[in-house]
């Protein structure tokens, strides 16, 4: 837990405008200079269930959510599927109250909605004794009821965010203008009238609390994005101008972002019947000669197993985007978790040949989807970026000049028809496709109606110029190079900037691994643990494959143990540095977490030093240790 900080939870149902509302609370403080990270929860419901969202705000960069929050805003649930205390789901009328105490902290805020929420059922939830025990200041307010005053039910989020204004002395102007921007009409006067009102009732209010809204002073010119926009506008500046899908939770949101400018660029969008198709359609266009992108999540990814597979023996290069989500099956679609990775790594047929990225947040998503259609274009291979719902659904302040880059649509060596002219041959006039002796084992490739450059292209294994060719040599021959352009990668990567990131000082004495969308999350626990006096450090690895041996090995060769944090059962990241880098076995230890929400610090921070401890229990009962091999 720390200081100089407001982390507001909205909470109400799927409908209620929780993550709108957000978005607009979350915009209104980095417009008052603050740094902004929200957390979003939410069912897999069209409407009804009990969603939250997170907006924290300090006045110093924030890569994670925080420990529990100090302000509840609870509109309850207005589209219940049964209010009754014994119904299957229980009482989801009053889940926004009843859910969210426990994670409240010690003097937190409470305003909820008395237009929803009756007098009896709040003293059910013992909410007078618990909030004298927590040193809660809680304020019930009639927000229905000033939303109908001025317009519709539905308008009571904005009531809440004016009691909220007024409660935590937050100049209100920033809330109009944004209403101001994103409406019209009646509406746009509705709500400014309802956020006046309620903003004026609760002068009258007695102030109980010390909570306040931190003081920012970042001049920069911010952004609030997510990492389905970043990996978007990355795949805009590389040059895409292809892409095909069918939407599947979360990846739907990259799909949609594409889809909606790609017109703009020049570029073609399709939503196909079945992901099979979208793999297959994109990498025929890659194949006609444009920079081409598909992707999915979960069970959809699984039926790009065949194209995926296709694109490999062809070396035709595509990016495809795989958003992870709660598995198997369907699992929990809407909730977080890091449960793909050997999917990712493995499926498609034969000895795997692609190139694999996790992207950690937002700047991450934006460079390393560039990255990967720089490699999959150089080098004529399948790029996956793989991420998940966290990152999906989390908005972070990104000054706008990260994103001031070059765009570039180079296509890699595909040859010019003066070019073409000059290449080897079969003396049937068949263009030599696959030259086993390419350096760095890639082939010059030619695209449909280029003079000269006419072959086949099979998914079998063939010879030289596309014929299917069975022959053992020629088999190793093109199987080697294929799978040799892993090795160079890996030296190309080696020779630039790293992609991944590190923390702590560089003498520690312990070390925190962890991948993808839990990096800033370690990085704070990390922080908190050298500021205790512990002696730890961290890096956060986004190279799945090829994998980054000489640094893993630079780690964990310079600590005494190891705690690998990642979110799933199986321990999966754990696995593959094992496979890769076996002799660490014994120094590496798991701690997982797999409810569906992910890491807090202070979750990180109790699991590390019950683990170096060797306390048999870590606290809590949300993640899970499993000690390294040697214990």
């Amino acid at each position: 837990m720390t200081d100089n900080e407001l982390i507001w939870r909205i909470a109400g149902g799927s409908g209620d405008g929780i993550a709108s509302t957000s978005q607009n609370f979350a915009k209104a403080l980095m417009r008052a200079g603050l740094n902004i990270f929200t957390h979003r929860h939410y069912p897999s419901r069209i409407r009804g269930g009990h969603t939250y969202v997170e907006v924290r705000a300090k006045d110093e960069e924030v890569t994670s959510r925080g420990d529990g929050y100090n302000f509840l805003l609870s509109l309850g649930d207005s589209f219940a599927r049964n209010p009754a205390e014994d119904a299957y789901y229980g009482n989801e009328e009053r889940k926004p109250l009843a859910e969210n105490l426990d994670e409240l902290r010690e003097g937190g805020v409470i305003v909820y909605d008395t237009g929803l929420f009756d007098e009896d059922e709040v003293a059910e939830l013992n909410l007078e004794e618990r909030a004298a025990e927590n040193d809660w200041h809680v304020y019930p307010v009639n927000l229905r009821e000033i939303a109908r005053e001025h317009g519709r039910d539905v308008m009571r989020n904005t009531a809440g965010v004016g009691i909220t204004a007024a409660l935590l002395g937050m100049d209100v102007s920033y809330f109009e203008e944004l209403i101001t921007q994103n409406m019209s009409g009646d509406i746009q006067e509705d709500n400014l009238n309802v956020l006046a009102d309620a903003y004026e009732q609760a002068q009258d209010f007695e102030f109980t609390h010390d909570l306040e809204v931190p003081t920012g002073d970042n001049e920069t010119e911010m952004a609030l994005m997510n990492g389905s926009q970043s990996i978007a506008y990355g795949a805009f500046d590389e040059g895409c101008r292809f892409i095909s899908g069918y939407p599947m939770t979360p990846w739907t949101e990259v799909f949609t972002i594409m889809s909606q400018h790609m017109s703009e660029f020049g570029g073609v969008a399709e939503q196909v019947e079945d992901e099979i198709a979208a793999a297959a359609m994109a990498l025929g266009a890659s194949h006609a000669g444009v920079k081409a992108m598909s992707g999915s999540s979960g069970g959809g990814f699984a039926l790009m197993s065949e194209p995926l597979g296709l694109a490999e023996m062809t070396e035709t290069p595509i990016v495809l985007v795989e958003a992870m989500r709660a598995g198997p099956s369907t699992g929990m679609p809407t909730k977080p978790e890091q449960g793909d990775l050997e999917h990712v790594l493995y499926t498609s047929q034969g000895d795997s040949a692609r190139v694999v990225f996790a992207p950690a947040g937002v700047k991450e998503a934006y460079e390393q989807t560039r990255t990967a259609f720089e490699i999959a274009y150089d080098y004529q291979i399948p790029a996956i970026v793989v991420y998940d719902q966290k990152i999906e659904g989390e908005l972070r302040s990104v000054p706008v000049e990260f994103f001031d880059r070059e765009p570039d649509a180079d296509l890699g060596k595909v040859l010019s028809e003066a070019e073409i002219k000059e290449a080897a041959h079969h003396e049937a006039g068949a263009f030599q496709r696959f030259d086993p002796n390419a350096e760095d084992g890639v082939s010059p490739r030619t695209v449909p109606g280029q003079k000269g450059g006419r072959h086949l292209t099979s998914g079998n294994e063939t010879n030289d110029y596309g014929h299917i060719d069975e022959d053992p040599d020629n088999r190793v021959a093109h199987m080697s190079r294929r799978i040799g352009k892993l090795d160079t990668i890996r030296e190309d990567l080696d020779a630039g900037e790293t992609n991944q990131a590190y923390r702590g000082p560089e003498d520690a004495e312990y070390g925190i691994v962890t991948w993808g969308s839990q990096q800033g999350t370690v990085f704070e626990a990390v922080d908190r643990l050298n500021d205790e006096g512990h002696s730890v450090k961290a890096i956060g690895v986004s190279d799945l494959m090829p994998y980054p041996e000489a640094e893993m090995t630079e780690f964990l060769e310079s600590v005494e143990e190891a705690i690998v944090v990642e979110m799933n059962a199986s321990g999966q990241f754990k696995g593959l540095t094992q496979k890769e880098l076996g002799r660490f076995g014994d120094k590496l230890s798991s701690l997982l977490k797999y409810n569906g929400n992910p890491f807090e610090p202070a979750e990180i921070v109790e699991g590390f030093e019950a683990i170096v401890e060797n306390e048999p229990d870590i606290p809590g009962n949300s993640t899970t240790f499993v000690p390294a091999a040697g214990d």
